[in-house]
């Protein structure tokens, strides 16, 4: 019965791996279509995230077998636990990657928006593509490094100038609207990847998400 349950915590860990690495090719995929008004690389989001949300289905029947058959205790039990709150994580970033995706597919041929908009974007694009890459390290290593390398403050920073470039943009309402629900989107993916990296850290200390030290706090105190 151990070896058994063993085997599957195995699995389950190497499906999660698996998905941190889909989820990071669909974060570049979306920045070249972002970017690039790229509509073959919009499709590969759109596929991608299909990919996702069936490997997150699959994770959460594992756990539910895990869970009502072998009883886990004490770090089985955290380590289950924290993996399906990890795929759900993963699954939340793809279907956000793949609504960016779809706000491209709506204005392709044309630009999602002028140059210095797109410039913005493809930041803050960069920058969750750089997140989902180290949400990855994360569970690859099972250590979290508590190094954000300034992520999200440069997330914030962006997210800034693109409001106020909106915000005097002769561009229609319903397209400020869709511009900002983007920038608002990849802001939302930094507050994924940070949850994946806590969960792991708890994973690896038994220190819950809520009680860890952000990395900006721990400098100041």
């Amino acid at each position: 019965m151990r070896t058994q349950f063993t085997n599957e915590l195995v699995a389950l860990t190497a499906d999660l791996t698996q998905m941190c690495r889909i989820t990071h090719e669909a974060a570049d995929r979306m920045t070249d279509a972002l970017v690039g008004a790229d509509l073959t690389a919009t499709y590969e989001v759109f596929a991608l995230d299909e990919r996702l949300q069936t490997m997150y289905g699959a994770c959460e029947a594992r756990t539910v077998v895990l869970l009502a058959l072998q009883a886990p205790v004490a770090r089985d039990l955290r380590h289950v636990v924290t993996a399906i709150q990890i795929a759900g994580e993963l699954s939340r970033i793809g279907h956000l990657f793949s609504l960016v995706a779809d706000q491209v597919y709506r204005s392709h041929p044309e630009p999602i928006a002028a140059p210095a908009t797109l410039d913005l974007l493809g930041g803050m694009s960069g920058l969750a593509a750089a997140a989902t890459g180290r949400a990855e390290r994360a569970v690859t290593t099972g250590r979290y490094s508590g190094d954000d390398d300034g992520g999200p403050a440069a997330m914030h920073a962006l997210n800034q100038k693109l409001r106020a470039a909106l915000a005097t943009t002769d561009d229609t309402t319903e397209n400020a609207i869709a511009l900002a629900l983007i920038g608002y989107q990849l802001t939302c993916t930094l507050e994924h990847t940070d949850r994946i990296e806590r969960l792991i850290h708890f994973l690896d200390t038994g220190i819950p998400p809520t009680a860890q030290i952000a990395p900006e706090d721990e400098a100041a105190g």
